[in-house]
């Protein structure tokens, strides 16, 4: 059994992409319009057939309050991956993005967490 398809609920995916692809560098793998939404998903660049992560839109009534919960405790709502958090920190901080965290390490596991601009706290994480 393998992780096929991860989703973060945003509040606009036009947005969303932008900012996943333009600044994060993920690509953009798959576009199916569904009404007044999209079936929308990204991957690494380094991993094109890898884990899909989906842009999914927060208009279900109980996703409102999910995230605000999240964001108010500071958690995650999803982690990813970078071989270098310091650097990684550096370069998006550079390109305007706003941290809540920066980079902490604890051990042997180091991490950063900012704000996705859709209404989500991501993680960044590189665990030796």
């Amino acid at each position: 059994m393998r992780i096929h398809l991860s989703s973060v609920f945003v509040d606009d995916q036009e947005k969303a992409l932008r900012f996943y692809t333009d600044i994060l560098g993920f690509v953009k793998k798959t576009e199916v319009p569904l009404g007044e939404h999209r079936w929308l998903t990204l991957v690494s660049p380094e991993a094109p057939d890898g884990t899909e992560l989906l842009l999914e839109p927060d208009s279900h009534p109980a996703v409102g309050p999910y995230k605000s919960a999240l964001v108010d405790d500071g958690i995650p709502a999803t982690s990813f991956a970078v071989d270098d958090v310091h650097a990684e920190f550096g370069r998006l901080r550079g390109l305007g993005v706003h941290f809540t965290q920066e980079p902490l390490e604890t051990g042997p596991v180091t991490t950063a967490v900012f704000d996705d601009t859709c209404g989500n706290l991501i993680q960044i994480v590189h665990s030796e």
